[in-house]
């Protein structure tokens, strides 16, 4: 039988896209409380099903395929800018397929705008008009309003015309940095998209005995099973080396591990695994925001999807990409690194950055223990000193030692340069993770 949150949630699915919500509504229609409305909401909002918009509400959205993740509704677009929606609230959960800057003859400017696409454009109430007409949404920089006739039509059409006190050009920048984001994050996999999902999950009542974990182990050949309460929340875990010698007639409860380490679908792969690995965990539960069991993930998941990262083309660069891309082995010495100060690697007094340093360190060390040990790092502690600033454009030389290494773990001593100057120095403890 379906929990009352997973009921709010088939409801929430089952309304039309553009339809507004909210707590009490739920609440009364589902007839529970308005916690319990609330939590199912913001679950919603998670699985991206819903939107919160300031000054507009939450409304049910379509959700996003992901290969489609570099696309912006028009509702992101008004949190993006802090806009004003004018008309077609109904929408906003509709997604832009390119947007384009009215800065030509009107005529000209009809040529490029089509359906989909999203207007940015000055006063210029005729082009907001023609704009809506071919199916457009419009954003109006500088803070200017439109006339009524245009706010109606975008009612009509249900599409959004919106208002920012942004100059077009700022607008323009932060919608194409919006994108950019989208396309950085489009390569981060999150639990949700690896997890095993419930229906295909293995899992024990607390109420359930020992022989049950016989039975249940001989179905599925696992040896490891979340345990759930009656609302389907995770109290626990039960594994073989929890019933070794007891009693079949036991309850599950009374030998299983009690608060277990549970992780959400938006978790994202690295904190995931990093939990496994520090913790010696070979299944994680997945849970919503009321531990209600959504599904599971195994440590063979993790390792799968780290590969398959490994193997996903490079779509936009973060800052540590930028770093990482620009060290290189030194062509002269073994061990040594290069590393060329670029101007996004330095802070407001143009010297490089505390943060970025640490950033070289960790890199350098990583790839000396990939080289010589086969194993990827996980930092547990790390000092980092400077000696002197490092101005832009100095190459610096990086060269990490190791000073003890084992089967789990190793201690780096880096020394950086600038030409033939000595300018910090780093000294790091870390978990190795054996490939």
């Amino acid at each position: 039988m379906a929990t009352k949150h997973e009921m709010i949630l088939q409801h929430i699915l089952s309304l039309e896209v553009g339809q507004k919500i909210s707590v009490r509504q739920i609440a009364k229609v589902m007839n529970v409380s308005d916690g319990t409305a609330y939590r199912a909401i913001k679950e919603a909002e998670n699985q991206g099903l819903v939107s919160t918009i300031e000054r507009v509400g939450t409304i049910r959205i379509e959700k996003k395929k992901k290969e489609n993740f570099e696309r912006l509704t028009f509702a992101e677009v008004v949190n993006i800018i802090d806009g004003q929606v004018l008309g077609g609230r109904d929408g906003l959960h509709k997604t832009l397929s390119k947007f384009l800057i009215g800065a030509m003859q009107l005529e000209d400017m009809m040529r490029y705008t089509d359906a989909g696409s999203l207007l940015i454009v000055g006063n210029r109430v005729e082009a907001h008009y023609r704009a809506l007409q071919t199916r457009a949404a419009v954003l109006i920089t500088g803070g200017f309003d439109t006339e009524e006739r245009n706010k109606q039509l975008a009612d009509e059409k249900d599409l959004p015309i919106i208002s920012t006190s942004y100059d077009t050009f700022t607008v323009a920048s932060m919608i194409n940095r919006a994108i950019y984001d989208q396309l950085i994050k489009k390569e981060i996999i999150f639990v949700g998209d690896i997890a095993t999902p419930l229906e295909d999950t293995f899992y024990m009542r607390n109420t359930d005995k020992i022989e049950d974990w016989y039975v249940l182990n001989r179905r599925s050949t696992h040896t490891r099973f979340p345990v759930v309460d009656s609302k389907m929340r995770v109290v626990g875990m039960i594994s073989s080396k929890d019933i070794v010698g007891q009693d079949e007639q036991i309850s599950i409860d009374k030998v299983m591990s009690k608060k277990p380490h549970t992780v959400q679908s938006k978790t994202s792969l690295a904190s995931a695994s990093h939990t496994m690995v520090w913790e010696g965990i070979e299944l994680l539960p997945v849970v919503d925001d009321s531990r209600i069991l959504i599904g599971v993930v195994s440590r063979q998941d993790v390792l799968k999807a780290m590969q398959q990262i490994q193997r996903q083309p490079q779509v936009g660069e973060t800052i540590t990409d930028i770093i990482t891309s620009n060290l290189e082995a030194a062509p002269d010495e073994e061990n040594v690194f290069v590393s060329q100060v670029v101007p996004q690697m330095t802070n407001h007094l143009g010297t490089l950055g505390h943060g970025v340093f640490t950033a070289l360190i960790i890199e350098a060390s990583s790839r000396l223990l990939m080289d010589k040990r086969r194993a990827e790092l996980s930092i547990e502690n790390i000092t980092v000193y400077f000696t002197k600033p490092v101005q832009i454009d100095s190459e610096l030389r990086i060269k990490p030692t190791i000073l003890e290494v084992g089967r789990l773990y190793a201690k780096v001593d880096v020394e950086v340069f600038d030409e033939k100057n000595l300018i910090g120095k780093g000294l790091l403890m870390a978990q190795l993770i054996n490939r």
